[in-house]
């Protein structure tokens, strides 16, 4: 895919807030002073006495974001996913979920693909907490035209929302007229009736690439993008199963409790398949380079390949 246009969901995100400032007036954004790197620095620049610089203080950035969101406000709170996530995880879970505010805590470089920085900076576990608070929305967009709809969508919807952006360039596999976006609703990108490939985020682009691999074997994979992992699109992936009789997740994610958990959860009570799943092996990320990394722990569409036609 090196002749597809390819473009970071963090900037997509950061575009999209600065479009969002001009149509809600209440609007606001809070960062822990991650502004240039979260790419939040766009809406600043446009809106500067709506954003709030809350400096590396990351729980208390969720707790003010709580108290606005109370006060009728549209809160968007943003930094990296693992400091988001894992150190303001009660924050999140007492002051937002429990009282089920509209409260949008939007976090960047989310997984192994942030590369060089490291395991300390590599969020794994961020969609696995987020999914044990009751009511929380779950979005990891695949690309920058999905990323941009989220954001949309977010904004619109009333409730916790939590949205994963990645800082690793991806292709844009989204550009066609039909395309729609709805939370809870997945989109299949190809059919077949070999088995399922169901991916998020920055893995629907390999998952396609890996499909296309298998089809020059004969093997037909159908690819589901499910770009808001909470609630699943249940519907979806029961009829996936009952069709295909197999099912593989790919997720650049720890393989406890993330796509993987929730497809495998769901479809043990009610359509019980054979699920592969792909992942982060119950192991820490490391330094490099995003494309080493992801090359490594076979997350690209060559390792998505690999693993696939070994299972199968």
């Amino acid at each position: 895919m090196s002749d597809v246009k390819k473009i970071a969901t963090r900037d997509s995100y950061g575009r999209t807030l600065a479009e969002l400032g001009a149509e809600y007036d209440n609007l606001v954004v809070l960062d822990a002073d991650l502004a240039v790197s979260t790419k939040t620095e766009l809406f600043r620049k446009a809106y500067p006495e709506r954003h709030i610089n809350c400096g590396i203080a990351e729980a208390n950035m969720i707790g003010i974001a709580a108290g606005l969101a109370a006060a009728g406000k549209i809160p968007f709170a943003s930094t990296f996913a693992m400091f988001g996530a894992g150190r303001a995880f009660e924050q999140i879970r007492s002051s937002v979920g429990y009282p089920h505010l509209n409260v949008k805590i939007a976090l960047t470089h989310a997984g192994i693909s942030v590369g060089e920085d490291g395991a300390s900076h590599q969020a794994l576990e961020d969609i696995a907490l987020m999914r044990t608070i009751p009511g929380m929305v779950i979005i990891n967009p695949a690309d920058d035209i999905e990323a941009c709809a989220a954001v949309r969508a977010a904004a619109a919807y009333v409730g916790p929302v939590y949205l994963r952006f990645g800082r690793l360039a991806v292709p844009v596999i989204n550009d066609r007229e039909d395309y729609r976006f709805e939370i809870g609703r997945g989109v299949t990108l190809k059919d077949g009736d070999d088995l399922t490939i169901v991916a998020t985020g920055l893995c629907v682009a390999g998952a396609l690439e890996a499909a296309t691999q298998l089809e020059t074997e004969g093997i037909h994979a159908r690819v589901i993008n499910i770009h808001t992992i909470k609630p699943l699109d249940e519907e979806l992936i029961a009829k996936a199963a009952r069709e295909t009789g197999r099912i593989v997740t790919v997720e650049e994610h720890s393989m406890i409790g993330g796509l993987g958990g929730a497809v495998c959860e769901f479809l043990c009570e009610h359509e019980p398949t054979p699920v592969k799943r792909i992942g982060m092996r119950d192991v820490f990320g490391e330094s490099g380079s995003a494309a080493d990394l992801l090359k490594k722990y076979e997350l690209d569409g060559a390792g998505i390949y690999r693993q696939v036609r070994n299972w199968i």
